[in-house]
């Protein structure tokens, strides 16, 4: 009999042949149980690489961004419908053709509901009341109550609060001395987009280039960043919802959602005493709390290729009631879709611009020929500026991929020869791997190349429509996403009539992307340079 040493004996017993017994056995019951997980497409027939004991599908080794691993794994079987991956050791498959993607997010809606679960409701009750976490019929009507507060009427109300903060930031590098302001784009372009909606969403004034640790930007920064570690979060619960729970892992922390928490609750207490009435998503919530908000007219200029509509799956529902809490978590979420997928798409879109020169001067062209105020019907008229987003969204999407969760049995019917029915049960995890279809040359010739011609009214008509997803597909899109659309198209207006934006000695030519992010960002940070024009 083996004994262990005395100071270890509060610990494991005095055995340790007993435990080490049970550690062998715990060891071969979670190599057997990975095994069994990560076998589940072989089982079915379903075509999938053999992944990699407890990892899945994508490679351990850092040497391709998120994005590109994507890419690799949707690069494996060509001309398949669909084939199998491993999310660790979660079963999950991937959609590629274009029928099958619209019977997934639009035709077949009420089988394939949800997102992907990432937290347990009781142990982290703030994320799961927001609009993207919500599931089933808390959705629907969640959606349908506060659809209201995102159309383009009320994107008109919010119009002066972002050109704001617009202006504010034009007007900062245009105190600086230097003819050439040079900058790390991704780090400037959060502090505007944390600014703007710092005024629209949470009723506070901040002006993160000046105050550069204001307490709110280094907040949402440490809430939005998914690199590192903390990325493995958003995987516990698929891992082991037993283990996720019993650690009641958290999408944010405590410190994070509590300072977001605090904030609403004093400004919401603060209006209602003082009776304060402010041009912002507060309000609009507010008034949607009250059930005063109705879907109204839209206005009738278009607002771009790239916006997305209200489907009519979340029309005409029974308004859900909304709590503070409420009002916190989708103030919240909106926060967090904005700092990082606006930041994200002004920086792909300024360093497109910086190296393909002749695309920046005839979008300038545009924009100066706008010889009176700038007014929301006038910025969304601007074609160029929509075909120039439009395409940046193509070729950068701020989302790299989207999921979809079977809520109901559904059977994928075989439409090429030698398919068979694929039947995809309750819990099953089908992935829309956005950048990846954005890249395909099936869709897009000359992936590569950015090519704003690709969205002229000549053109754009050769796009299918289910197969560019900036903003996610089906009902269950973004719904911010003419406000996030909105305060792009006003930063790149007021930047591009004042400064000329080129590569500098630090911009990254060709563009090497950042392999511990899971968001998209270029290596050694997105370096240009802000050329004051004369």
């Amino acid at each position: 009999m083996f004994l262990l040493p005395d100071f270890l004996v509060p610990l494991f017993g005095t055995n340790l042949t007993i435990w080490l017994a049970l550690v062998a056995v715990a060891t071969v019951y979670l190599y057997r149980s990975v095994r069994k997980k990560q076998s589940y497409w072989q089982d079915r027939g379903v075509k999938c690489k053999k992944p990699t004991f407890l990892f899945g599908s994508m490679s351990v080794v850092r040497d391709k961004s998120f994005a590109e691993k994507i890419v690799d794994v949707y690069n494996e079987f060509p001309g398949e419908r669909y084939h199998g991956m491993y999310q660790f050791v979660l079963p999950t498959l991937l959609i590629k053709d274009p029928d099958l993607m619209k019977q997934v997010t639009v035709k077949e809606f009420d089988h394939f509901v949800n997102h992907r679960q990432i937290a347990d409701a009781a142990a982290d009750p703030f994320w799961n009341k927001n609009l993207f976490a919500s599931r089933d019929e808390r959705w629907r009507d969640m959606r349908s109550t506060l659809s209201p507060s995102f159309t383009s009427n009320k994107m008109r109300i919010m119009y002066k609060l972002i050109e704001e903060c617009a202006l504010q930031f034009v007007e900062y590098f245009q105190n600086q001395s230097e003819d050439v302001v040079e900058l790390q784009m991704k780090d400037a372009f959060t502090r505007y987009t944390n600014d703007v909606i710092a005024t629209t969403a949470f009723g506070v004034k901040c002006d993160s280039l000046k105050d550069k640790t204001n307490k709110f930007y280094m907040m949402g920064k440490d809430a939005s960043d998914l690199g590192g570690w903390k990325i493995l979060k958003f995987f516990a619960y698929g891992l082991s919802p037993t283990l996720a729970r019993l650690f009641r892992v958290k999408v944010i922390s405590p410190a994070v959602s509590n300072y977001f928490s605090k904030i609403i609750e004093e400004t919401v207490q603060a209006r209602k005493e003082k009776h304060i009435v402010r041009p912002d998503m507060i309000h609009l919530l507010l008034e949607a709390q009250k059930g005063r908000q109705h879907l109204d007219e839209e206005i009738k200029v278009s607002e771009g290729f790239s916006s997305v509509s209200e489907s009519e799956v979340t029309k005409n529902r029974r308004k859900q009631e909304i709590t503070l809490e409420d009002i916190t978590a989708q103030a919240f979420v909106f926060f967090l879709a904005g700092f990082k997928t606006v930041s994200t798409l002004l920086t792909f879109a300024f360093y497109e611009l910086a190296i393909n020169q002749d695309v920046q001067n005839r979008l300038r062209e545009e924009i100066q020929s706008v010889s009176e105020e700038l007014t929301y019907e006038a910025l969304l008229s601007m074609k160029y500026l929509d075909m120039v987003v439009s395409e940046t969204l193509r070729k950068w999407p701020a989302s790299v991929l989207t999921d979809r969760e079977v809520s109901k049995e559904f059977t994928i019917q075989p439409t090429k020869p030698g398919e068979k029915p694929l039947f995809l049960e309750k819990g099953i995890v089908c992935l829309l791997p956005i950048f990846a279809i954005h890249r395909d040359p099936r869709f897009y010739p000359e992936p590569e190349k950015f090519d704003p011609e690709r969205f002229n009214n000549e053109n754009k008509h050769k796009i299918n429509p289910t197969m560019y997803m900036p903003f996610g597909a089906g009902p269950r899109n973004c719904i911010g996403s003419r406000f996030a659309l909105l305060e792009a198209k006003l930063l790149m207006f007021h930047l591009l009539k004042k400064f000329q934006v080129v590569t500098v000695g630090k911009t990254p030519v060709p563009l090497v992307l950042d392999k511990v992010q899971i968001n998209l960002d270029a290596e050694g940070g997105m370096w240009l340079g802000l050329k004051k024009i004369k």
